[in-house]
């Protein structure tokens, strides 16, 4: 099927790229869009075992999957990385804009430039680099058929997370800004453009932060009491790239436990 456009036939399976899915929300998404009807492409910047692991589980579960190194902070391997989806399973129609990372966890006058500077690319810069890609290829006005995009904000985009990351916070209010003006852009060209906020989940960010306990030690203050689990983020991703969310765009749909 190299090369075939998947809306020309509403039989087949969308096709979706998932950035940032070797972990984490990224990789319960990806299997959840593999167990209810997409062929996912897989990304990662670094840990290739555990994107193949992904690739492996969403292959059984029936789904075409293939795993692809790039950093999406990148241009040209953004560029590459939507090349290796088209080569392999034919047009792009669904992205999820997963990459993230918080890297540290301190006021900000103790956060060190070069961690700040990384927390935006990987947070905002990817966040505009992946959808800009995915417009000129899957817009109606330029010769494609149309798709959805998810991008991934957080809670924090509105708390601020004061003495935590407010670098990230302003980066996440950023990619809120960014699905606003998007949706608003592409809704001539067939392309819906939402985000999914969501609170503090049971993922491995806050171990890379340097606080593997934050999740749990976190409850307290969440309403529901508990930390989400990372395929409760997920199925929220998967409506919003589904049929049943087809007026749905320029929305930030909230999942954080009451935050």
């Amino acid at each position: 099927m190299v090369g075939d456009d998947p809306f020309v036939d509403e039989v087949r399976r969308p096709i979706t790229i998932v950035t940032g899915a070797g972990r984490g929300i990224g990789a319960a998404t990806a299997l959840h869009l593999a167990a209810i009807g997409h062929d996912v492409v897989v990304n990662y910047r670094l840990d290739h075992a555990a994107a193949t692991r992904v690739v492996d589980t969403a292959r059984a579960s029936g789904a075409r999957a293939i795993a692809v190194q790039a950093d999406v902070t990148v241009e040209a391997d953004v560029t590459r990385l939507f090349a290796a989806a088209y080569d392999t399973f034919g047009r792009v129609n669904c992205l999820v804009n997963n990459a993230g990372a918080t890297l540290h966890i301190a006021d900000l006058a103790d956060t060190p430039v070069a961690t700040i500077r990384a927390v935006i690319d990987v947070n905002l810069v990817s966040a505009i680099l992946c959808p800009r890609r995915a417009a000129q290829l899957m817009s109606t006005r330029r010769g494609g058929f149309g798709g959805a995009i998810v991008n991934l904000s957080s809670a924090a985009a509105t708390l601020g997370s004061a003495h935590e990351y407010v670098h990230y916070a302003a980066a996440k209010a950023g990619v809120e800004a960014l699905t606003i003006g998007l949706a608003k852009e592409l809704a001539g060209d067939g392309i819906r453009v939402n985000a999914v906020a969501p609170g503090i989940a049971r993922t491995d960010i806050h171990a890379a932060a340097g606080a593997p306990d934050r999740a749990e030690q976190s409850a307290a203050r969440i309403p529901l009491g508990r930390p989400a689990e990372p395929l409760e983020i997920a199925t929220a991703i998967a409506w919003l790239l589904g049929a049943e969310a087809t007026y749905v765009t320029g929305a930030v749909l909230r999942v954080a436990g009451g935050l």
